[in-house]
């Protein structure tokens, strides 16, 4: 059976201090069949500069102004060629074999998606786990429950986004969680969880950035829900999400002891 083509996008901006983690975490995969999508929107900083001097990992760099992450990641989307596309950010990095694991889920043919587990690390020390996010097979209006896979770890079809669509930019904070709501919920593709971290993310990124952000997010993924059909109360939703996140914490805590 074949190998399926698997494409990896990074979406970058001003990442000069992290994205040579990605990249390398990309070129560590064991899988061949791969291919490697950098998007940068204009980095003011040196971030091309440390792009450039890992090019031979790259298949595909475009360098331009877009209208901010999910235009980006769309833009990735449109130059993929793979089977399955999966996302990294700039400055996320995978853990080693996740994509060869990726690859062996996608030879049923009958799979449209599947993710696995992230953990939060520190942005100064990625050794040092701040929260360990467990995600779980996904089961009707789990998103009604403030569930959600981690983005990062999340691959589908290349044809999945041909027939339903990409990332909705009227959601500026949240539409990975509209898509993944959308083609889940919604349309219920198939999909696998896959147990283990697959991918490191530092804390700091646009979301986790301020509290703010956290509750425009919120309010995005409420809007999603009702769009798509599905319901949920604030206080019930914002309860389930702080003891997800509790939970993430603790159980970060008690990696970190043993």
């Amino acid at each position: 059976m074949r190998e399926p083509k698997i494409s990896i996008i990074t979406v970058v901006f001003n990442n000069e201090a992290t994205i040579a983690d990605t990249i390398e975490s990309v070129r560590a995969q064991n899988y061949p069949n791969m291919e490697y999508i950098v998007v940068d929107g204009l980095s003011k900083d040196r971030t091309l500069d440390r792009i450039n001097e890992r090019r031979d990992v790259i298949t595909r760099l475009v360098s331009e102004e877009d209208f901010g992450i999910y235009d980006a990641m769309n833009k990735g989307i449109s130059l993929a060629t793979g089977d399955v596309i999966g996302f990294i950010n700039g400055d996320d990095f995978y853990m080693p074999g996740a994509v060869a694991k990726v690859a062996e889920a996608f030879r049923d043919p009958a799979l449209d998606a599947c993710y696995g587990d992230l953990c939060y690390v520190r942005q100064d020390d990625t050794s040092k786990i701040v929260r360990d996010w467990r995600s779980s097979p996904f089961v009707p209006r789990a998103f009604e429950e403030g569930w959600c896979p981690p983005h990062p770890t999340f691959f589908v079809r290349r044809e999945v986004y041909k027939r339903l669509g990409s990332f909705d930019l009227r959601y500026g904070i949240a539409a990975d969680v509209e898509l993944m709501m959308r083609f889940l919920e919604r349309h219920r593709i198939k999909s696998k969880y896959l147990p283990g971290i697959m991918v490191k993310m530092r804390m700091g990124g646009t979301t986790n950035r301020s509290w703010k952000n956290i509750l425009q997010q919120n309010k995005e993924i409420l809007l999603a829900l009702e769009t798509h059909g599905l319901r949920a109360s604030p206080v019930h939703f914002f309860s389930k999400k702080l003891v997800s996140r509790g939970m993430q914490v603790l159980r970060a805590a008690l990696l970190r002891v043993r």
